[in-house]
């Protein structure tokens, strides 16, 4: 099958450093091609990956050091190389939100859109009623409850390459990991809580995105003082086996309708069980008393942090080698992409007939 995956310009493919969207869509776009399929990726320049590239911006727009750059102009340019191309492809796999919408609204039926982020927010609904031929993918089911009558065509959760995380039986250190983001919906102060109150050292790898800086400066730097806290700062693929590995735990406290969570599928990769707030789509991916335990309130998130030294990390390992690699995700998305090709071959014989 010939198959086009386009992805945001934000960061590259896979990130340098933090990112989730251009994270799967790299392990995605690795695993078709490693089942066969003729996969073209737009994305870029700084992509690394095994499909052919279509670089349509020289370097992501993050990273980029230029001072004034457009995200907008980008995604268009992106966009019309991709229209020009639309006929080499049985299907084209958008992550770029609905920004596709009106460009390709006379062939949305050969057209896949994972939507990657929350969609509790104003005028997405409009948005996704003026175009209902587009068929939607959501990353959890949870993600569904703020539009559930949008053009949902099935739920695929993520997957991440398995060669990418060591398994870390028997790790070395015995702190609790949190890794991610620092902004108010993450919750990095309730992680700085649960490892005082358990009394266990957190290690916090995260970035500070400038509309989170003031959060940062006011409500998180004056608790990195305390003496079992200790702050690394952002950090990329490579470190990852190695921070998540050796943890007792990943912390997952957040706030907010989290769409899926990719950092709790990649410590389970690395044998690390999580606790996680019961939130968004924290129980469709996190399996209690196997890869993590499921908490409520403090209380319970302090009890999880000495309960979950009994959880086996080679079942930790052994869930994710079931549900979560990109190898499982690319076999859904298959499915999904001879699906389209079936409804839109059906579709066109019985206009013909029509």
């Amino acid at each position: 099958m010939k198959i086009a995956q386009v992805a945001p310009l934000y960061e590259a493919v896979p990130p340098r450093l933090y990112g989730g969207t251009e994270r799967v869509v790299a392990h995605l776009t690795d695993a078709l091609v490693d089942e066969g399929h003729e996969v073209t990726l737009f994305a870029s320049g700084d992509a690394r990956t095994r499909a052919a590239l279509v670089a349509t911006r020289k370097q992501a727009l993050r990273l980029d050091p230029a001072a004034l750059k457009s995200d907008l102009a980008s995604h268009l340019s992106m966009l019309h190389e991709v229209r020009r191309r639309a006929d080499e492809f049985d299907v084209l796999h958008f992550h770029i939100d609905m920004l596709h919408f009106p460009v390709f609204e006379d062939m949305a039926a050969r057209t896949l859109t994972t939507l990657h982020g929350r969609l509790d927010i104003d005028d997405l609904s409009d948005t996704y009623r003026r175009w209902p031929n587009y068929p939607l993918v959501s990353i959890s089911d949870d993600q569904r409850r703020s539009l559930p009558d949008a053009s949902w065509y099935a739920t695929v959760h993520h997957g991440v390459d398995a060669a990418s995380y060591r398994f870390n039986g028997s790790p070395r250190g015995d702190y609790l990991a949190f890794l991610g983001r620092i902004s108010p919906e993450k919750r990095p102060d309730r992680a700085i809580e649960i490892a005082r109150l358990a009394g266990v050292p957190l290690r916090m790898a995260a970035k500070v995105d400038d509309v989170d800086r003031d959060y940062f400066e006011r409500k998180v730097r004056p608790l990195l003082t305390h003496p079992l806290v200790e702050y690394i700062g952002e950090i990329g693929d490579e470190d990852k086996s190695e921070f998540l590995g050796h943890a007792r735990a990943l912390l997952f406290p957040i706030d907010w309708p989290e769409p899926f969570g990719l950092v709790m599928i990649e410590a389970m990769a690395c044998g690390t069980p999580v606790i996680a707030w019961r939130c968004g789509s924290v129980p469709e991916v996190v399996d209690p008393g196997v890869t993590g335990l499921i908490v409520d309130d403090m209380a319970q998130a302090v009890d999880a942090v000495h309960a979950v030294r009994g959880l086996r990390r080679s079942r930790v390992r052994a869930a994710f080698e079931e549900r979560f690699t990109a190898r499982a995700m690319a076999n859904r998305y298959v499915q999904l992409y001879w699906q389209l090709v079936r409804d839109s071959r059906t579709a066109l014989l019985e206009g013909e007939a029509a």
